[in-house]
């Protein structure tokens, strides 16, 4: 389960799989893509930022715990490429109810580059129970629309797409830069069941959420939509809350699944490029009140 909730922030956060998509969306055939607001993106991707989340299913037991770091990658490591960034993800059963049975530890980094912030190169060790390891590398030719798939050193794989893309990783944090206030959605195109997909992203309105980690704070309801598998095989819906201001901090992802529902509550936040809120850490975060649309 707990790596579901790492592919559950990560892989853009999927909504409505089998479903029909919404009025909304029927309404507009060909959305836009996304665009980066450039007056937040220097605070999206200051070069240190850390979100750190205590993983919970239904009913609140907790069963892992999920990092995120953000970092600029420096001179040595950018390989020609624009103002690189890498995004670090730690997923990990630490702490959880699982853990003795079957423990988690997964490492997955995603480098992007560029004003675009598209992916270059992505990785993830696997350590999953007690016999399963796997390594796997993915390469992406923006120029040229290729991505090269490899597993444990060997090529699984060779693919054209028809234009630029992101990956599960960098459309979540790229996305939460786009505009995040109109009422129609748009597209975030993403490679994922070895194909590239657009993925349509609709702002739900405002809400307040009460004792998060940031205190009571307003924050932007956000629904993504698509009908790929991605990284693993999506049931229900997914929510996230963004504060609603330029920081655009990701207090809170819900998402139903199978048999209940699990939740990411942030506990950690630091990001020195957000002025809104100081660094913050708590040891134990009382359940969000979410109140009604503003």
């Amino acid at each position: 389960m707990l790596r579901y909730v790492l592919i559950i922030m990560l892989s853009f956060l999927p909504v409505l799989v089998l479903a029909e998509m919404d009025s909304t969306l029927e309404n507009v055939s060909h959305p836009p893509i996304g665009i980066i607001d450039p007056e937040i993106v220097d605070i999206g991707y200051s070069g240190r930022e850390i979100l750190q989340y205590d993983v919970s299913w239904s009913g609140g037991i907790k069963i892992g715990e999920l990092r995120l770091e953000v970092t600029a990658i420096d001179g040595s490591e950018m390989e020609g490429r624009e103002n690189p960034f890498e995004i670090k993800a730690f997923v990990s059963t630490k702490g959880g109810a699982v853990h003795l049975l079957y423990p988690i530890s997964d490492v997955h980094v995603t480098k992007v580059y560029g004003p675009k912030k598209l992916p270059y190169f992505y990785e993830v060790w696997q350590e999953e129970g007690y016999n399963y390891k796997a390594h796997r590398v993915l390469t992406y030719d923006q120029e040229k629309r290729r991505i090269r798939y490899m597993k444990n050193d060997k090529l699984e794989g060779e693919y054209q797409v028809e234009g630029e893309v992101n990956n599960e990783f960098s459309s979540f944090f790229n996305s939460r830069l786009m505009d995040l206030s109109s009422a129609y959605p748009f597209v975030v195109p993403t490679f994922a069941d070895k194909k590239r997909v657009e993925v349509a992203v609709y702002a739900k309105g405002v809400q307040k959420i009460e004792k998060t980690l940031l205190g009571d704070i307003s924050a932007v309801k956000v629904m993504p939509v698509m009908k790929f598998k991605g990284l693993y095989d999506k049931k229900g819906d997914t929510v996230i809350w963004y504060s609603n201001d330029k920081c655009r901090v990701p207090v809170k992802i819900n998402s139903k699944i199978a048999i209940g529902s699990l939740t990411a509550q942030l506990t950690e936040y630091e990001n020195p490029a957000c002025d809104i809120y100081p660094s913050a850490h708590k040891n134990n975060v009382p359940d969000t009140d979410i109140k009604g649309d503003t």
